[in-house]
């Protein structure tokens, strides 16, 4: 339909998983897409060539995002690269699951750089480089509406992106720029399914309405729509993509 047809996309974290889909996704809508990625750079580079191979117009921009000077060089290669940025997602993030009273300081620190201080980092540039108008879709999850052992950590860093949305909807609206977080469910990607045993899976899949867990694409469809025009009057919002499991 090309609903987003000339909007330039910088998309974090977005060498695979959830975060290539929504780059494939995005792209065939038109878009031209920044895929960002942290070390993944040949990943990243496949993403761009499956996008350019259909037809789409992709980079890929190593940064980051818990770095705040990365973060600043990342959005000014950008917009040196496009003109400008007129969408933001924020999808880079990272999950350690463990006992609270395993935890380390260093698994904690980890993930609260990644999650919450690049997102904080990436809405800082925003505030200021985002083109007027534009869009900003943050990543939560699912699991900050349900009580799941060993993800204490995790969700708390999640339960802070959907504050930092809603707070930050209202400081930039003025500019016309709508914020909004999606909260995917249990995703068939390696992030998620990565050493857990398929009985776990199948138990998370019976907890939703459809008896299965997420596809990248799923997830992919809800973020695109949310990034056009069609959306502008939905702002502020954390909005589950996860088949009514939550």
């Amino acid at each position: 339909m090309n609903t987003l047809i000339n909007k330039v996309v910088l998309i974090t974290g977005a060498s695979r998983g959830i975060g290539a889909a929504v780059a494939r996704k995005i792209a065939s809508e038109g878009a031209k897409v920044i895929i960002n990625y942290a070390g993944s750079q040949v990943e990243a580079d496949q993403t761009v060539q499956s996008i350019k191979a259909n037809g789409g117009d992709a980079i890929a921009l190593q940064a980051d995002v818990s770095k705040a000077d990365q973060v600043a060089a990342l959005f000014d290669a950008a917009i040196a690269h496009y003109g400008r940025i007129d969408v933001l997602v924020n999808n880079a993030g990272i999950m350690i699951t463990k006992l609270l009273k395993d935890t380390t300081d260093e698994d904690f620190t980890r993930q609260f750089d990644i999650n919450v201080r690049g997102t904080f980092n990436t809405l800082r540039e925003a505030a200021t480089k985002l083109a007027n108008g534009g869009s900003i879709i943050n990543f939560s999850s699912t699991t900050t509406r349900v009580m799941m052992p060993t993800y204490s950590t995790y969700v708390a860093t999640k339960g802070a992106v959907e504050q930092l949305t809603r707070v930050f909807a209202k400081e930039i609206g003025a500019r016309g720029i709508n914020v909004n977080a999606v909260l995917p469910g249990p995703t068939n990607t390696e992030l998620f399914t990565k050493g857990k045993p398929q009985e776990v899976i199948d138990r998370l899949a019976s907890l939703t309405a459809f008896n299965r867990i997420g596809e990248p694409d799923d997830t992919a469809k809800v973020v695109a729509f949310l990034a056009s025009d069609d959306a502008k009057w939905i702002s502020g919002q954390t909005i589950g993509v996860n088949g009514a499991m939550a």
